[in-house]
Order: C-alpha cells, then sequence, then structure tokens
C-alpha cells in the first residue's frame, strides 16, 4: 500500500524544498522526492541551483576574483605576492565541499522539519479517489500518495541541435563548472547569465576568451546604460564578445572545436577553442514525469500551465519555479513553493513578480530591480531618472574598484520608484534595499530622506535617489 502524505513535492531545488518545509511549518504531512545524486551515489537535494548553478558558480567567481586580486591588485595595497601559483584541482575540491555543504544543510532541513525524503525520480502513477499515487524510481524505490502534489522539477540547458553537450569539449553549465585545467582557448556561445559569469570565471583564471551572442544588443534585458558599461568594462578586462553573430557549422575535433559563423557585417569567420560553452538558454524539465498519462497540460513551450496562483489544469497538482512561466531564479521558485504552500493551508500566498530582483554575479555585479528605461519609454511612461558614480563615493574608492554607478528611475507624477539598477562592487546586496522600497511603493524621496551609514557604498544608493531630484550631494 502507498505511504499517505498530505502533500508530495516532486523535486528538491530551491523551489521544491523550500515548500516541503513551508508546507510542513503548516501542520501538513509532507514527503519530497529528488533524484540528484553525490559523487558517491547518494542524495544531492538542490538542484541544479546548489549543484550545477547558482552554489557552485559563485564559488568558483570567488575563487577566480581572489586568483585576479593577487595577480593585480595587492599591488596597488602595498602587498606583494611572489610566485602566485594556480591549483584548479583545489579550486574544485573546494567547490565540491561547499555543494556538499548545501547539499546537507538541505537534509539537515528536512530532518528538522519533518519531511519525509525519498532519493528517486518522481512520477506520476495514477489518478486514485481524492489522492494521487506518486512512483519513486532509483535507489529509493517506493510508492506513495498525497492529496496535493507540486511538481518542482526544474530545467535543463538548452543545446543547440548541430552540436550536443558531451561535457569534455561542448559544454553545458555542468561542463563549464568541472573543468580540470584552465583552457588556452575557451569559445561561449551565449552572452546570458551564464555565459557571461562563465567565462568570467576562465578568464580570470587565464583562458582566452571569445564570447559569440546571435542578437544585436548587448544583455538584452538589462537596462542599456547599465548594458553599455557593462560590455565597456568585460572588453577592458579581456572578454572578446561578437554580437549579432550566425552560428553555422560546429566541428568537434580530438582535441578542439572549430566554430563557424558569420559575424555582424554578413563576413564568414571561424573560431578554433579547446572548449566551447554553450549558454544559450534553458528548458521545462518535464522529462519522465508521466504527466501526460493523467491529462496534465504542458504550454506550448514544454511548460507546465498554470494560472496565477500556480494550480496546474489537474485538481489540487501544482507547479512551481524553472518549470512554470517567468523568469528562471532561485529565488522566484522558493516565493512560489512558499505561496503554494500557504495556498494548500488556505492562506493567502503571494509573489510580486514585479520586485523580483535579478543579479548577474560578474565583477563588476550587475542587479536591478522593477522596469529598465527602454520599457518605460515603450509603455509611455513618465518618468525622471537619477543616478551617482561610484567613482564619488569614499568606501568605494578606498575599497579600490569605483567602476560602475546607481540609477533610479521614479514616476514623474508621484515618485513612486519603477526600478533601480546597479552595476559595480556588491550590486547583489545593493540591490535589496530597493526591492524593500518597491515592495512599500516608496518615492525616490523616501530613499534620499533616509541615513545611510558613512562611509559605505550604500550612500550611492541614497545619492542617486537624491539625483532625481537633480539635488546628489556627492557629484
Amino acid at each position: 500500500m502507498a505511504k499517505e502524505f498530505d502533500v508530495v513535492v516532486i523535486g528538491a531545488g530551491p523551489a521544491g524544498y523550500v515548500a516541503a518545509i513551508r508546507a510542513a511549518q503548516l501542520g501538513m504531512t509532507v514527503a519530497c522526492i529528488d533524484d540528484w545524486k553525490n559523487e558517491q551515489g547518494g542524495p544531492a537535494p538542490g538542484g541544479t541551483c546548489t549543484n550545477v548553478g547558482c552554489i557552485p558558480s559563485k564559488a568558483l567567481l570567488q575563487s577566480s576574483e581572489n586568483f585576479e586580486h593577487a595577480g593585480h591588485a595587492f599591488a596597488e595595497h602595498g602587498i606583494g605576492v611572489k610566485g602566485l601559483t594556480l591549483d584548479v584541482g583545489q579550486m574544485q575540491a573546494r567547490k565540491q565541499n561547499v555543494v556538499k555543504q548545501n547539499n546537507d544543510g538541505i537534509l539537515y532541513l528536512f530532518k528538522k522539519n519533518k519531511v519525509t525524503f525519498f532519493h528517486g525520480r518522481g512520477a506520476f502513477s495514477k489518478k486514485l479517489d481524492q489522492r494521487y499515487e506518486v512512483a519513486v524510481s532509483g535507489p529509493g524505490e517506493d510508492a506513495i500518495s498525497a492529496k496535493h502534489v507540486i511538481v518542482a522539477t526544474g530545467s535543463t540547458p538548452r543545446a543547440l541541435p548541430s552540436a550536443p553537450f558531451d561535457e569534455q569539449m561542448i559544454l553545458s553549465n555542468t561542463g563549464a563548472l568541472a573543468l580540470a585545467q584552465v583552457p588556452k582557448r575557451l569559445g561561449v556561445i551565449g552572452a546570458g547569465v551564464i555565459g557571461v559569469e562563465m567565462g568570467s570565471v576562465w578568464r580570470r583564471l587565464g583562458a582566452d576568451v571569445t564570447v559569440l551572442e546571435a542578437l544585436p544588443t548587448f544583455l538584452g534585458t538589462v537596462d542599456q546604460q547599465v548594458a553599455k558599461e557593462a560590455h565597456k568594462q568585460f572588453a577592458k578586462q579581456g572578454l572578446a564578445i561578437h554580437l549579432g553573430v550566425k552560428i553555422g557549422e560546429i566541428a568537434v575535433g580530438k582535441n578542439d572545436v572549430t566554430v563557424n559563423y558569420v559575424d555582424d557585417k554578413g563576413v564568414s569567420q571561424k573560431e578554433v577553442f579547446d572548449k566551447l560553452i554553450v549558454s544559450i538558454g534553458r528548458l521545462p524539465n518535464t522529462a519522465g514525469l508521466n504527466g501526460d498519462a493523467l491529462g496534465l497540460r504542458l504550454d506550448e513551450r514544454g511548460f507546465v500551465d498554470v494560472d496565477g496562483d500556480c494550480k496546474a489544469n489537474l485538481p489540487n497538482v501544482w507547479a512551481i519555479g524553472d518549470v512554470v512561466r517567468g523568469p528562471m531564479l532561485a529565488h522566484k521558485g522558493e516565493e512560489e513553493g512558499v505561496a503554494v504552500a500557504e495556498r494548500i493551508a488556505g492562506q493567502h500566498g503571494h509573489v510580486d513578480f514585479n520586485t523580483i530582483p535579478w543579479v548577474i554575479y560578474t565583477a563588476p555585479e550587475i542587479a536591478w530591480v522593477g522596469k529598465t528605461e527602454e520599457q518605460l519609454k515603450a509603455a509611455n511612461v513618465a518618468y525622471r531618472a537619477g543616478s551617482f558614480p561610484f567613482l564619488a563615493n569614499g568606501r568605494a574608492r578606498a575599497l579600490g574598484d569605483t567602476t560602475g554607478f546607481v540609477k533610479f528611475l521614479a514616476d514623474a507624477k508621484t515618485d513612486e520608484i519603477l526600478g533601480v539598477h546597479i552595476i559595480g562592487t556588491t550590486a547583489s546586496e545593493l540591490i535589496s534595499e530597493a526591492v524593500v522600497a518597491m515592495a512599500f511603493r516608496a518615492s525616490s524621496e523616501d530613499i534620499a530622506r533616509i541615513c545611510h551609514a558613512h562611509p559605505s557604498l550604500s550612500e550611492a544608493v541614497k545619492e542617486a535617489a537624491l539625483a532625481v531630484d537633480g539635488r546628489a550631494l556627492n557629484v
């Protein structure tokens, strides 16, 4: 007989494990199924984010940034480094230890919150009277049932049809994070978040990196004033970024990969790389879910079709995170997970898509929330803008990194903050103030009137808010 629960969550990535924990906190009996394995074959909950995404990439970004600082920036501080060496094996070992700490942390949280964990692959089996039976295959073979099922199976990297991933020569994010040595020549197809982050890591460690992007603009979803500054900084660092290209034949040799493409001027080009990262987006992961057997509806792009509350077309079936519409961001999935658990419990869970922050963890970091200037213009929204450069910020000078600026966009009539865009050091941390402000529908004047610690990078946020009214104090 199948083990019975109130809620079964399929997937233990950021969306799934958070949904499971919140449901358990609300008094429900909860099971969570996940098939990620560590190197020993044991459970590795956390999904793509923890295992081959957010967490390991930030570990390598930090290591590579430390290496670059030691080699280039420490001298300015009077710190001499002789005989600088690079041990990629140790760097990878540290990364894996960071990943394991997060895996173990999730397992601990399941135990603490009395969430029953099943290590295996979850799939719909059949519809019972008022419940669903879910089969667990793999290391933890079992059958369980629940009144509510939350699908949180995440996404998978999209491959080029002519160049499938082998994770040896043609790499997805998984292979890009696991290189045993620094490639001399590294190609990246796709100048999105993953592409520029991974390109930045290996460029800092010594690779000659070329990025090929099909779109005519760099970071098209980013406010273009920020994107242009980012492009300038990345080019200055040594990233070769080619926009508006059309990828042609890709030939994999024994020790290299040849990419033929047409550049933005219509001229045929050829590049030869030691490794090639393909980062052209991600696809919802519904393979093996067996939802079609019960009539689970997918949309035209393969995402689970849900309404505004994350309800699927089947009664008491929900879907969250990368497998549904909206940005593929871990924190967006977490918010949906909490909201769905609360809706199941009869509460009013809420997710505001307008105040979800975005971050690109390059150097300089890029972070934003709300509308870009281009979006406001396209919607004919009257607005005022104010910006402040880190060059005029005392703490940034002391840190030795004055790259970038903070930019505010506010409604021309009401002064409500419509968007905040930051490029510079620790932008990922500074953006949170803007998220809070927008969640409370604050005005730029509200931020301008709040006392910020001195000296701090956050003063640039206040100064940009002041600049909306043309009264920045330090520029």
